[in-house]
């Protein structure tokens, strides 16, 4: 089995920002470093992205990453794989949330396996609240978005269609009192509903991590 460690809510090592949101797990599954205090941030999206896309969700993540706040997403193809490699490629720390078991039997999508284990080995983590075994489901995956944005001090949606999984990690954000940005994109494409709708309805404009660092007051 890998090493995995089992931590309840009660433990120090439990993160802070997490524990206080209305519904936090209360045992979460971790392999890898985990902190109970960091600055962290969301960035998620579109699993079918664009080249756009991709593009920007790389070059925020790299610039958050350097900027000292630790790059939060989901695993998934697309946007959430773009924003972690991001990070690895600059020796930075991330953490991918699953909403499967972190072992690698259940893990999922098996594609960024290898990205995984890169995570783990540049002192990031992946945190699950489900334990090793469990496999992936239509809950799973919408439960686990609150803990990507539970974990993070605001969230960036690069691409999302009308009725897309990173709209419901943005819900989840803004029940939680976290901050949302958006990335504007081209009005005819359909990965663009779901973020100019974001935009419209409040979320930042974001054009680049400039925009987040001073909405987040960093610098």
């Amino acid at each position: 089995m890998e090493d995995i460690k089992i931590i309840d809510i009660k433990s120090k090592s439990y993160p802070e920002l997490l524990k206080k949101i209305s519904d936090p797990p209360k045992i979460i599954y971790v392999r890898g470093e985990i902190y109970p205090e960091e600055n962290c941030f969301a960035v998620v999206g579109s699993r079918k992205c664009s080249f756009y896309g991709k593009q920007v969700a790389s070059e925020i993540s790299r610039d958050l990453s350097e900027s000292g706040l630790t790059i939060v997403s989901g695993l998934a193809l697309g946007i959430d794989a773009a924003a972690h490699q991001a990070a690895v490629k600059k020796k930075k720390r991330t953490i991918g949330v699953l909403g499967t078991g972190i072992d690698d039997e259940s893990f999922y999508p098996k594609e960024n396996l290898g990205l995984a284990k890169e995570i783990i080995e540049n002192n990031g983590c992946l945190i699950s609240e489900y334990p090793p075994g469990t496999r992936g489901s239509r809950f799973s995956f919408p439960q686990r978005d609150r803990i990507i944005s539970g974990l993070s001090l605001g969230i960036l949606v690069v691409e999302a269609k009308e009725r897309s999984g990173s709209l419901i990690a943005a819900q989840w954000a803004k029940k939680q009192e976290r901050k949302i940005f958006s990335v504007p994109g081209n009005v005819y494409f359909s990965n663009s509903k779901g973020t100019n709708f974001l935009i419209k309805n409040g979320a930042v404009l974001t054009e680049s991590a400039k925009d987040i660092l001073k909405e987040l007051k960093i610098t």
